[in-house]
């Protein structure tokens, strides 16, 4: 597909911004979380106002580029100009988050397996997994209202999220917010695994739970597990593997 070249038209932060972006989209393909083109990943623009970027409809997530994402405004006005339209329901969702969510400058939404099976669930996520103690430290759920396709139902959306930065959308999927890209990417990686690791433990026998003192102090081994850095120290080595496979996100 030909979308002409941003690269140059926009400022050097932007431009970072649509790489790294159309990087996260290549990376939830890669990884097998996409549902066709229904689901979605924005990042807020620097600069005034509520900006942000978000996927073309219609392009599989392994097609989209930094010059094909599409600039849109906190009322839904696409900025940028593009033969695709932005999805409604992934519109309404980001804006609410976006919104709110000064320190949300990434938001990623997915509609997994895994993910949607545990949103069916009544428990939802369980404490029976290393990976599910970084998830319940900051975790809300979200209520199913049809898709998200209303304005009414943003303020719900909001008061749900809270502060978390993981939120199970019930009998829908899983979203996750980060203050970069990497911390969102990271953050749905840990989330989807706890989710995947939950539905594979549940096919055996009893299950163990972490002791809840554990979870407790979940942040502070987080940071020392990243030096500090959050998503940031895995983010190179994802990029290296990208580009090693194929370069054209950057296009």
């Amino acid at each position: 597909m030909n979308i002409p070249s941003l690269e140059g038209k926009v400022g050097a932060e932007e431009w970072q911004l649509r790489c790294d972006l159309a990087a996260c989209y290549r990376l939830v393909a890669m990884h097998g979380w996409t549902d066709l083109v229904f689901t979605h990943i924005s990042a807020r623009l620097p600069g005034e106002g509520h900006r942000f970027l978000i996927n073309p409809y219609g392009m599989l997530f392994e097609e989209i580029t930094a010059s094909s994402l599409i600039a849109v405004d906190q009322e839904g006005n696409q900025l940028s100009e593009s033969p695709f339209k932005v999805n409604k329901a992934g519109f309404v969702i980001h804006s609410a988050v976006h919104a709110v969510r000064e320190d949300a400058h990434c938001v990623l939404h997915t509609h997994t397996r895994a993910g949607v099976a545990v949103s069916a669930q009544k428990a939802g996520i369980l404490p029976i997994s290393q990976q599910s103690t970084f998830v319940l430290a900051s975790l809300g759920y979200h209520d199913y209202e049809g898709v998200a396709l209303r304005d009414d139902e943003k303020p719900r959306l909001q008061a749900d999220l809270g502060t978390a930065n993981y939120l199970v959308l019930r009998n829908h999927g899983l979203l996750t917010v980060g203050n970069s890209i990497a911390d969102a990417f990271l953050a749905m990686y840990l989330l989807e695994t706890t989710c995947q690791i939950q539905i594979a433990a549940q096919s055996g026998g009893e299950l163990t739970r972490v002791d809840p003192r554990i979870i407790d102090g979940v942040a502070a081994a987080a940071r020392e597990q990243t030096d500090g850095i959050g998503g940031a120290f895995v983010w190179p080595a994802l990029l290296r593997k990208l580009d090693r496979l194929d370069s054209g996100y950057r296009n």
